[in-house]
């Protein structure tokens, strides 16, 4: 699996309909799972973003395709941040030579 971490802002009809936004990350959850993923952690936050989460997906096509589903829904933007676990930042810079 490939760990990826994905930083959300509402839209205007995201903010505005607010209060459902828990039921939005569940049925979020339930989506990635079918396709094979998973939430990790999620963080509703202060700053640039309104929210991020940790994920794991099988490859970078099933992330993708979550990614535009999340958006297509009209109540969140995406960033998405292809992350390297600690063992492969080593492996990458114990390469350099």
């Amino acid at each position: 699996m490939t760990t990826y971490i994905v930083l959300m802002n509402w839209t205007e009809q995201g903010a505005k309909n607010v209060r459902d936004s828990p039921k939005r990350l569940d049925a979020a959850k339930k989506q990635l799972g079918e396709m094979g993923g998973s939430f990790k952690s999620f963080y509703l936050t202060m700053g640039e973003f309104d929210m991020v989460s940790v994920v794991e997906a099988p490859d970078d096509a099933v992330l993708a395709r979550f990614a535009l589903m999340l958006g297509s829904g009209g109540s969140v933007r995406t960033r998405t941040l292809k992350a390297f676990p600690e063992f492969a930042y080593r492996e990458i810079i114990s390469s350099l030579g």
